[in-house]
């Protein structure tokens, strides 16, 4: 029974094994052109975009194959085509290898390669590439002529920065590389590629800095990346979920960036990223709890204000989860603990309210989170509108009919501000499911239920790990270094070393002693421009003095500076 279980699965996988035709992966080229013609259009059946142009030379017949939607026609015309019907007239080598030695020399074409074997030649052809077979030989050249729609280079919509650059990734990989090539001018960066999907063949690129990343971990990236067996990979999300180590997870265990300026802080933290033809939104791994937290903005300005904004982040993730659940367990079963005038005031708005606060606050959140889902799923123009509009009426017709009373709506709203502070929209969706169960807790067990669900969190939080990194560090475990870029961050000059897990390869990330010399405390009053200013205009300054009428005339100089 169980020999013909595993029979029907192999022959379940053979049947659905991807768009190749059967035996395409060990097939190689004929030497006969109108077989290998024959079955380019058995592979691609009735496609109108696919081109098959036959060119006649004296000796010998070439065929050009492309798919006209993904390539550039100009380039097919002007440096393939002409080139070579300017063959006809000079005489022409009768062997493959002297053949393909004047192909090379003729065609103006940067990227040429000579390829054998079927399945790789129909992969190159669906990525963009012309095909040149010729009569009698056994090889054909993949010709790079890709060009298709790519939409521009333009400012991240989820990644807000007030200060820093304002390019984001664009869904066309090569572009993406560049992004970061430019920024990362270095001989050790390392791009590797692979595709995934049986069907779509997306290609994945592996980047990471040689040196810095640490080689366990990319190798444990390439064997998840490889046990990959899907149909397609039309987003980064569908490796995420592909290689997570805790799929069970709420929250996100990848970080993940559309900002070429932090894929490429994160390489200089011996951090790898992974990019998905098709999507702006790179993964970086490891990933941690805190690295969600810190923006761009954080380094770009000066560290006392950016240690101040981020306090004011990590305060609004504790009101975004525990603000309401923390109003509900007060007003149920904590009353004492409220000023008796806000508990009056709290109880008047309340007693027209029919149930109690845990099912309020419910229905509030519920209603909030359709209205937020309803924002973005309409479209830009309207939808921040309707957002706005929908909330106010909604509000302010439920506290008149008495539904919901004025401090629940207070109470929900100041949340969602707070949501808004997380820089990492996945964080921020995790934060916002997981503050119903606290609010559930707190209806039922008041604060000891909020202490129980944070400590079930807390476990939860401390026990996972990311490609061997736990997701709290630094700070559980705990690491002193850590901290000078935790909560607060601490001057550039300070920050000697990089993260001590990710980036322990080469910790050493800024030549000591770079802190400015001298401060306004530490100069002598010599140093001051002002003193020097002063004593070359007083070495400047002549008083010439000639006697008319008994008195001294003074004549003025100039100051040379």
């Amino acid at each position: 029974m169980r020999a013909l279980l595993r029979l029907w699965r192999w022959l379940g996988r053979k049947k659905t094994s991807g768009g190749q035709l059967p035996g395409d992966d060990s097939r190689s080229v004929n030497h006969r052109l109108e077989v290998n013609i024959a079955y380019i259009k058995k592979a691609f059946g009735r496609s109108e975009d696919l081109v098959i142009r036959e060119i006649e030379l004296p000796g010998r017949k070439l065929a050009l194959v492309y798919v006209e939607t993904l390539i550039d026609r100009d380039v097919v015309q002007r440096d393939i085509l002409r080139s070579l019907l300017a063959l006809q007239t000079i005489p022409l080598p009768e062997d493959e290898a002297g053949f393909n030695r004047l192909l090379r020399a003729r065609l103006t074409i940067g990227d040429l390669q000579e390829e054998q074997l079927w399945s790789k030649i129909i992969t190159g052809l669906l990525d963009g590439k012309a095909v040149l077979i010729g009569e009698g030989f056994s090889r054909c050249l993949l010709l790079s002529v890709e060009g298709w729609e790519k939409r521009p280079v333009e400012e991240p919509v989820n990644e807000v920065s007030i200060r820093g650059p304002r390019e984001g990734f664009a869904e066309n990989l090569p572009t993406n590389i560049s992004l970061i090539r430019r920024r990362l001018r270095a001989p050790e960066l390392r791009f590797e590629t692979m595709n995934l999907g049986r069907r779509t063949h997306t290609k994945v690129v592996i980047c990471y800095l040689e040196g810095l990343a640490l080689p366990g971990v990319l190798e444990e990236l390439r064997r998840r990346l490889e046990r990959i067996d899907i149909d397609g990979v039309l987003e980064s999300g569908y490796i995420e979920e592909l290689i997570e180590d805790a799929p069970f997870s709420p929250v996100p265990q990848l970080n993940r960036t559309e900002r070429p300026d932090k894929l490429v802080a994160d390489l200089l933290e011996g951090r790898i990223g992974v990019l998905t033809d098709g999507t702006p939104f790179a993964l970086v791994l490891p990933g941690s709890l805190v690295s969600q937290l810190h923006a761009p903005d954080d380094y770009y300005e000066r560290w006392p204000l950016s240690m101040g904004i981020r306090l004011f982040r990590f305060f609004g993730l504790f009101i975004a989860l525990l603000l309401p659940s923390v109003y509900v367990a007060w007003t149920s079963y904590h009353q004492e603990m409220i000023p008796t005038p806000l508990a009056i005031s709290i109880a008047a708005q309340r007693e027209l309210v029919p149930y109690p606060a845990v099912v309020e606050a419910l229905i509030m959140q519920v209603l909030f989170e359709i209205l937020i889902e309803a924002g973005i799923r309409l479209p830009r123009a309207i939808g921040t509108a309707i957002s706005i509009v929908g909330a106010l009426v909604i509000g302010e017709a439920a506290v008149r009919a008495g539904l919901m009373s004025a401090a629940m709506v207070i109470v929900i709203s100041a949340t969602a501000i707070a949501s808004f502070t997380i820089p990492t929209f996945g964080l921020s969706q995790a934060v916002r499911m997981l503050r119903l169960p606290m609010i559930f807790l707190a209806g039922v067990l008041g604060l000891l239920g909020i202490f129980a669900g944070l400590m079930a969190l807390l476990i939860h939080l401390v026990s996972l790990r990311n490609f061997g990194e736990p997701y709290l560090s630094p700070l559980a475990p705990f690491i002193w270094e850590g901290h000078k870029d935790l909560v607060e961050r601490v001057p550039w000059w300070a920050m000697h070393w990089r993260p001590v897990l990710p980036g322990r390869q080469d910790l050493r990330r800024i030549k000591p002693g770079l802190r400015p010399s001298a401060t306004a405390r530490e100069r002598k009053p010599g140093e001051e421009l002002e003193t020097y200013l002063g004593e070359e205009a007083g070495k400047s300054i002549t008083t010439v003095t000639t006697p008319k009428k008994g008195r001294k005339k003074r004549k003025k100089g100039w100051i040379k500076i």
